[in-house]
């Protein structure tokens, strides 16, 4: 309840997560602070926020709770049941690919308990390094990180464009050529943006930021709209390429080819769940991906075909 109230920020939503009354988690707060002998919690209006001394257990109550549910997925294993619980963390390019393994994964292993983060790489990695998460879906972490990194599937990243930019019919192009187009890229911290920046250091080019956002979507939306082009991984416009709602751009360079990796803490233990989810990124994320690929391909060739033959095309 202590780690919940604190996440939530209320003992109201607290009480709808746990399924209790709001009563009851006070109560029980009540009675871990007067264990403790320190407020945990100060009161503003419905909502709550840990002290100093709350901010200080917070870390160790996730501790004993990670180490209840290791304790359980051991006990299983000895069982023979593959199941448990799962802290997955992942960068919010591949929030286009994750949920599609998880898929594939949960009907192979429905005994497997899946919670999902997303953030930006440098979240993803904070929170691995806190022992937030179990496993991360990241491009390549720092080499300094107490971690493992595992790749599992490649990881194209394009220049795209509208269907209508002056670029788009270009055969060919080097980085000088696309100089002076505003650019839509992520906040710092993504690792898109890190890409888009070392490509451009490379070039000796500084690039022309017309704006600067925390989401794939508003970055297609606004390349759509004409606002700019923009770096973004391939992975995240399956969908609007097939459509012929944008295009890359044949930049010297690009695609930049990457992989995406499996990534954990070498520190911590490596439960069973952890361990089944990992060999199934790393022997099925990249068919998975292929077929998702794939599928984008033939429901972009339906209207496609559809408008050729109603004279609308060529």
């Amino acid at each position: 309840m202590f780690v919940t109230a604190a996440e939530a920020g209320s003992f109201a939503r607290a009480a709808e997560t746990l399924h209790v009354s709001p009563a009851a988690v006070s109560f029980q707060i009540r009675q871990v602070e007067e264990m403790s002998g320190f407020a945990l919690f100060e009161r503003i209006g419905r909502h709550v926020t840990l002290t100093d001394a709350g901010s200080a257990l917070l870390g160790y109550a996730r501790q004993v709770l990670q180490s209840l549910q290791d304790a359980d997925q051991a006990l299983m294993a000895l069982r023979g049941v593959v199941g448990g619980r799962v802290t997955l963390g992942s960068v919010s390019t591949a929030k286009y690919i994750v949920p599609h393994v998880l898929a594939r994964f949960q009907g192979d292993y429905p005994g497997v308990t899946i919670n999902l983060r997303f953030g930006n790489r440098q979240q993803i990695a904070d929170a691995l390094e806190r022992g937030e998460i179990d496993l991360a879906v990241m491009g390549q972490p720092a080499e300094t990180a107490d971690v493992t990194a595992t790749p599992f599937a490649s990881h194209p990243s394009v220049i795209i464009a509208a269907p209508d930019h002056r670029l788009s019919a270009a055969p060919a192009l080097c980085i000088a050529d696309i100089a002076g187009e505003r650019m839509i890229t992520r906040e710092d911290g993504s690792g898109t943006r890190k890409l888009m920046e070392q490509a451009c250091l490379e070039a000796g080019i500084s690039p022309r930021i017309g704006m600067t956002t925390d989401s794939n979507e508003t970055i297609k939306q606004a390349v759509m709209a004409g606002m700019g082009i923009a770096v973004i991984s391939r992975h995240t416009i399956g969908l609007e390429l097939a459509l012929r709602l944008m295009v890359t751009l044949p930049v010297d360079g690009f695609p930049v080819l990457r992989s995406w990796f499996v990534v954990r803490r070498r520190s911590m233990p490596m439960m069973p769940a952890h361990a089944c989810l990992q060999e199934y990124l790393q022997h099925n994320g990249q068919t998975v991906i292929d077929a998702l690929e794939a599928g984008y391909r033939r429901a972009g060739a339906g209207p496609m075909m559809r408008a050729s033959k109603q004279g609308l095309l060529f």
